[in-house]
């Protein structure tokens, strides 16, 4: 039997899902989040998210990376695979420090990675961040771009090639957003590394170069559109 899925809150705490094995873990997490005003859905395994995500949408996932029954890799897979959910964003929670590790939760979708043993300060700041990008949809500015084949809906937080829609996460189309604002305008890692984070950042610049690969492969006939200039940044120009 289908079940009708309920749209993420808006105007609302954002309701965020930790999916841990370590109960101390998720009961660290999920008393800093709730007492920073969010409510919080706790989860050991993927299996008891997946009948979770049948019936609703969190606002935000925190994820780690070895569950008992699933890798944390393939759980964020399945999110940004499904349409309904491929817009959560989803911070990655992983006792693994390694350059490697990163790059590939960043790769496959993640909005986010935070490695074990972790600050609760610093993971309040990481959820807010997010979902502070996430952003209501009234507080965006009210107009489409258009470059070339690319269309972009600051509206309605739409992608579209050639008039095919094409899904893409939310720092994706922050930086689609970003470079937009000034087709032909150079920005640098640093300048996109401050419109995404802000104060919040505690990410290197190898994180831009990866979210921009993993959009060009998405944007397909408008890849050639999303320019690197070499020592210098990233531009959008048709």
């Amino acid at each position: 039997m289908e079940h009708e899925i309920t749209p993420p809150s808006l105007g609302k705490a954002p309701l965020v899902a930790v999916v841990d094995d370590d109960p101390d873990i998720i009961e660290l997490v999920s008393v800093h989040l709730k007492k920073s005003g969010m409510k919080v859905r706790e989860f050991p395994d993927a299996e008891s998210f997946y009948r979770f995500l049948r019936q609703d949408v969190p606002d935000l996932v925190f994820l780690d990376l070895m569950l008992p029954d699933a890798d944390g890799v393939e759980v964020c897979k399945f999110l940004k695979r499904d349409e309904r959910l491929s817009a959560v964003p989803v911070i990655m929670l992983t006792a693994k420090a390694d350059e490697v590790d990163r790059v590939l939760g960043l790769e496959i979708g993640a909005d986010d990675y935070v490695t074990k043993p972790f600050s609760p300060k610093e993971l309040v700041a990481r959820a807010r961040a997010v979902l502070r990008r996430m952003g209501p949809q009234a507080a965006r500015s009210a107009h489409r771009v258009e470059v070339g084949v690319l269309t972009i809906d600051l509206d309605t937080y739409h992608v579209a090639v050639e008039g095919r829609t094409v899904d893409v996460t939310p720092v994706e189309f922050r930086i689609l957003e970003l470079l937009s604002s000034k087709t032909g305008w150079v920005f640098s890692r640093e300048r996109i590394l401050d419109f995404l984070w802000g104060h919040d950042k505690i990410v290197s610049d190898r994180t831009v170069d990866v979210h921009v690969r993993h959009l060009r492969e998405k944007l397909g006939a408008a890849s050639g559109l999303l320019r690197n200039v070499r020592g210098a940044g990233y531009k959008l120009e048709a």
